[in-house]
């Protein structure tokens, strides 16, 4: 497991690369695709940052949405003051406030 720094582009180069991901999508306790992440210009950090959470912990639950808020690193503080600004950080937060686990999968390009 990556010890998070500050800035965010230092932890994002010490993640596995997304090349042949095509998206990651989040999955609630009946299996029902409740959010996906593109591999797309704008959202290729949170995918990354997903990506790493699936094959650290494996679901998404208080202890990965905790280690995924410190790997987000300085916009983790802006999405605290800008609700709705950042919403893959946004599920971190409901996460580990309580929030339902959530399973993830990699679809490949």
């Amino acid at each position: 497991m990556n010890q998070p720094v500050s800035p965010f582009e230092e932890n994002l180069q010490s993640l596995p690369s997304i090349d042949g991901i095509g998206r990651l999508e989040l999955l609630d306790a009946a299996g029902d695709v409740v959010a996906s992440i593109e591999n797309q210009p704008g959202k290729q950090g949170s995918l990354a940052v997903y990506q790493y959470l699936l094959t650290t912990f494996g679901i998404l639950n208080a202890e990965a949405a905790s280690h995924g808020l410190a790997v987000f690193a300085e916009h983790t503080e802006d999405a605290q003051n800008r609700p709705g600004a950042h919403p893959n950080i946004d599920r971190l937060f409901e996460i580990q406030g309580g929030g339902a686990p959530l399973t993830m999968q990699i679809e490949e390009r």
